[in-house]
Parts: structure tokens; sequence; C-alpha cells
């Protein structure tokens, strides 16, 4: 006999809301629920385990849309394990280059500290304050 869940018993499980199992059935992540005659959702442990799944991959930042995708791998039984290693490999590329961003970022915010330190702290009108530095301030 499988296990059935309501909506919040399968969010609880999850780890999530029962705002995002429903957005997921929106999205369609996840397949439209049975429904007993009073209305309620009523989910399996197919669909335990899919929730579950896309969790762990929004965790590591994977996009809904590449989710569906490893998703439609499994609904037509096949698997997805080339696909997600290679959306791993990429994730990890993107990672590297917003850590290079991020190092950027930080050298420009440390810059300004420096620069701030030696300016007036009450310019009120901001010409010859950190303010004024952070205004110019012009993305490369």
């Amino acid at each position: 006999m499988t296990q059935e869940f309501l909506i919040g018993e399968l969010a609880r499980a999850v780890g999530v809301d029962a705002k995002t199992v429903r957005f997921y059935e929106e999205s369609g992540v996840l397949p439209p629920p049975s429904r007993l005659p009073n209305g309620y959702r009523v989910y399996g442990e197919k669909d335990l385990s899919r929730l579950r799944f896309v969790r762990g991959a929004r965790s590591l930042d994977i996009a809904l849309e590449d989710i569906k995708e490893v998703l439609a791998f499994r609904d037509r039984g096949e698997a997805p394990c080339r696909h997600v290693v290679e959306l791993l490999h990429k994730k990890i590329e993107e990672v590297e280059r917003r850590i290079v961003e991020l190092k950027r970022l930080r050298g420009e915010l440390q810059s300004l500290c420096e620069a701030a330190n030696e300016l007036p702290a009450d310019d009120i009108e901001m010409k010859n304050c950190v303010c004024h530095l952070v205004e110019n301030q012009t993305k490369p």
C-alpha cells in the first residue's frame, strides 16, 4: 500500500511551504495531484520523491527550467544523469565567474572605504564626501 499525503504533509516531509508545492504544480514541475471528494489535494510517494529532487536541485541554484528538463528525462523513462552532470559543470562555471565578480566588487568597496576615510563625513551637499564617490561610481 502506498502512502498518501495531503499538501501540508507533503510540504512538511520535504521542508517547504504548501505555497511552494502549489507554485511547483502551477509551473509544471509537479503533475496535478489527485483530489479527494472534498477537493483536497492528495499526493503519492512519487510526488514526494519528485519534490525532494526539486528542492535539492533548487538548493544548488539550478534553474527551474533546467529542473523541468531533468524531470522530462525521467518522465520519458530515460536516465537524466549525464544531463545533470552537464548542468553541474555549467553551475560550477557560473559560480567561478561570480566569484571573480565578487572579488572585483570587494576591491571596489575597499577602495571606496579607504577614500572615504580621507573625506569629511558631514558634507550635506554630498560634493566632497563618500556619498559623492558612490554617486559617481560606474560599473565596468
